[in-house]
């Protein structure tokens, strides 16, 4: 495979330390800059703060960098053009030597490649609305029931159909656990009537149940879910009245396939004032902090 790992990425593998992956479509694609950068570097910071290795991941002229430098994570905040990557497009990306910013999908392949359990992100894709007539369900759910991968996220995107998206988890055989939580954040809005699988009290109980999964050879991730803290979630009606308006407004402009979540975020970015971005922000650094210090306890008891 086309991949590089840093120095840094590369030693703490060797010595069985806690690193954790970052995608890089929310540079990219996910908040505007100087937003972008600042959020990735906070994040990266987040997670070494814990005591565990950041690796950020992105593509450069095709080949796979797993842990980008700060002048890299900058380029990819200012730089037009970078294809957003899912698993469908890493060939021709590396074969075309192109930059490319990876989705869920794409981060938990190289991820896995590089030998890395853990992976970081805000809101995972799923089945959009409508999708038991358009079959529009994204490839996270798959690579989450055929990877190795544990995804530490504030649930799905809130733009989904979040029922379905958990109906799909459960086929594939993918455990939804909750940080102090019976039911499902649903990423703006930090809970929603679905219930989840195990509601886990600390990082060394999910740590011990990957440990399981993986000992038992059960093959896919593991879906790790926390809520965003009550300052910054968005009240449930209010966030679901936006996400209505915003989708209205994709359908009329013909908005369809890799394009609308990015469309949507940044319309509900502008209807909702700026909130939401903050509580983008908020919720990612938080997951940043859980899933580091799950990271840590899961390098303990695997030594």
């Amino acid at each position: 495979m086309n991949i590089k790992l840093s120095k840094k990425v590369s030693d703490a593998l060797k010595e069985g330390k806690a690193v954790v992956a970052l995608e890089s479509t929310i540079i990219s694609h996910g908040m505007p800059y100087p937003k972008n950068v600042e959020c990735a570097l906070k994040v990266e910071e987040a997670i070494e703060s814990e005591g565990a290795v950041a690796a950020t991941i992105g593509i450069i002229d095709g080949v796979a960098i797993v842990g980008m430098t700060k002048e890299e994570i900058e380029e990819f905040g200012i730089r037009k053009g970078i294809v957003k990557c899912s698993r469908r497009d890493l060939p021709i990306v590396f074969a075309k030597k192109m930059w490319g910013a990876t989705t869920v999908a794409a981060t938990m392949y190289v991820a896995k490649e590089a030998g890395i359990e853990f992976f970081v992100t805000g809101g995972i894709g799923g089945a959009h609305k409508k999708a038991n007539e358009t079959f529009d369900i994204s490839a996270d759910l798959e690579e989450l029931g055929n990877t190795d991968v544990s995804v530490i996220c504030a649930g799905p995107k809130a733009i989904l159909d979040l029922g379905l998206t958990m109906e799909i988890l459960e086929t594939k055989g993918v455990p939804v656990l909750g940080y102090n939580t019976d039911y499902l954040p649903a990423f703006f809005t930090n809970t929603s009537p679905y219930k989840i699988d195990y509601n886990f009290k600390d990082p060394l109980e999910a740590a011990e149940i990957i440990k399981a999964k993986r000992e038992n050879n059960l093959k896919g991730g593991v879906l790790i879910t926390n809520p965003v803290d009550d300052e910054h979630s968005i009240e449930e009606s209010k966030i679901n009245k936006i996400i209505d308006e915003a989708i209205h407004e994709m359908e009329e402009k013909g908005i369809k396939g890799k394009e609308e979540t990015p469309f949507l975020l940044s319309k509900i970015v502008e209807l909702t004032g700026g909130e939401s971005l903050e509580t983008n922000i908020a919720l990612i650094l938080s997951n940043a902090n859980l899933g580091a210090k799950i990271a840590i306890e899961y390098a303990k008891i695997c030594k």
